[in-house]
């Protein structure tokens, strides 16, 4: 069955835009039109696949919002229809808004919430998948408060870690572009100073000298390349294999690659923490949070253990046989197992991974930072000693 983006007016002569599934174009003209409305266009859902803003992601901070006002219109008694009614009429971001529009409209031709928003493809699957398990056990509210628990927690350490990396990332730039402009400037100044003064000089600044004008020359051609060979990877890097073979390269650098995996995964164990305490079967939940990890390495590996789970497996081992989830995380997972109390041990791993990543994200930053230092400390000092050294020979000889 085929999806179709059907552009139509209602019986007030408001525009909608929806996505629905049917066999042929036909069908879903005819179905709508049965409806009573007005139909402008039909077109397959395929034909907009190419469109940017259609395929990009909602800013999660913004939707985090949403969904609170949600919650507090159902608890206070709204139905769900009103409460999106409401809601989508006040919303002011320009990519949310016609989003939740869309679903309003399907929910309005009778569509359940977790479809009208899993067949958006922008929205989490995590999000519908827990929707859905609210709406089967009549606790949507609920539902929905865990997820907003878990996507506070989960922005937060994000942005911990974001936060983390910015200072060491603007001293890199700062270093670079002071790279740049002593080698590119103020060698080039100081060897037409010494060229025309015929001086025998060291070899150390011979070599500075040679560096520099030779970087003066090609700079523009080595930004060009630098800027190319930027894009040709992120080109290359949007195929799942490529993306694969990236995750391995992460997995290897040293203390980084640990932390790195260590962050994905407890990643993992929250979102199955969330949707098992909401009532998501096991195999089920794995799969939703397969689909929503970013990384192509642990997404396979997750997917292998959902197949053995379902055949039979505890998940304890299904992980183990990946060979990449830490020792630890594995051996809480199986007492979890053993003593019925998987979902409150997932979030204690995710908890102990996300407390382990951010002390050893803070102890590496605090030797990164005073190695940068001292790396550009010792590069000003060469080229101060190279450039400046011929001078105090000069002065001796005049002496």
């Amino acid at each position: 069955m085929a999806e179709f983006v059907l552009k139509y007016a209602d019986s007030r002569g408001r525009i909608h835009q929806q996505v629905a599934a049917a066999d042929s174009e036909k069908e879903a003209r005819d179905r709508f039109a049965q409806q009573g409305f007005l139909i402008y266009s039909v077109k397959p859902r395929l034909a907009l696949a190419g469109s940017g803003s259609a395929r990009k992601k909602v800013n999660l901070e913004r939707f985090l919002i949403f969904n609170q006002q949600f919650v507090t219109l159902i608890r206070a008694g709204l139905p769900i229809l009103k409460a999106l009614d409401l809601l989508a009429d006040r919303l002011t971001d320009a990519k949310l808004a016609p989003l939740i529009k869309a679903v309003r409209d399907e929910v309005r031709n009778g569509a359940l919430l977790s479809e009208a928003f899993r067949q958006r493809r922008v929205f989490p699957r995590i999000y519908a998948t827990s929707v859905m398990a609210g709406e089967k056990s009549g606790s949507l509210a609920e539902v929905l408060d865990r997820y907003i628990g878990y996507q506070k927690v989960s922005l937060g350490v994000r942005k911990k870690v974001m936060v983390s990396l910015m200072y060491p990332c603007v001293l890199l730039v700062l270093v670079a572009v002071l790279m740049v402009f002593l080698v590119t400037y103020v060698v080039p100044t100081f060897a037409t100073l010494y060229s025309s003064m015929q001086a025998k000089l060291p070899a150390m600044t011979v070599a500075l000298i040679a560096v520099g004008t030779t970087a003066r020359s090609y700079i523009v051609a080595f930004v060009a390349a630098l800027v190319a060979g930027v894009f040709l990877f992120r080109w290359w890097s949007r195929s799942e294999s490529a993306r694969a073979r990236v995750d391995r390269v992460k997995m290897r650098i040293p203390v980084l690659g640990d932390i790195w995996l260590k962050y994905q995964v407890a990643q993992l164990s929250r979102i199955l923490s969330t949707l098992l305490t909401g009532g998501i079967p096991l195999v089920q939940a794995m799969e939703t949070a397969a689909d929503s990890l970013g990384t192509p390495l642990l997404r396979e590996a997750v997917e292998r253990a959902g197949k053995s789970v379902r055949e039979g497996q505890p998940l304890s081992s299904s992980l183990k046989a990946s060979k990449l989830f830490p020792g630890l995380a594995i051996d809480m997972i199986e007492v979890g197992e053993s003593t019925g109390a998987l979902p409150a041990m997932l979030n204690s791993v995710a908890e102990f991974l996300e407390d382990d990543v951010n002390t050893r994200m803070a102890a590496t930053l605090s030797l990164i930072e005073p190695a940068i230092m001292i790396f550009m400390g010792c590069f000003v000092a060469f080229v101060l000693i190279s450039l400046y050294l011929p001078i105090f020979s000069l002065a001796d000889t005049i002496r």
